[in-house]
């Protein structure tokens, strides 16, 4: 699967403190990867919410017996 992928140039300001610490924390040695990484990260965990919500939903809709029940936690 080939990913079409655009690039925009912004101009922001950024914290450098923050910034050196994403860079190390990341491992990443410039700024658009440091950035780049970030972003990524933050939006595969808004993914991972939403599909750990999504998940709960369904089990919560599930009807199980008292048994049922007990035995899901062994």
């Amino acid at each position: 699967m080939v990913r079409n992928i655009s690039s925009v140039k912004h101009l922001v300001d950024l914290d450098e403190e923050a910034l050196a610490s994403a860079r190390a924390a990341l491992g990443t040695r410039t700024i658009k990867d440091t950035v780049n990484t970030a972003l990524a990260l933050a939006a595969m965990d808004d993914s991972r919410r939403e599909a750990l919500a999504a998940a709960l939903d369904r089990l919560a809709r599930v009807e199980l017996t008292d048994q049922e029940r007990a035995d899901a936690w062994r």
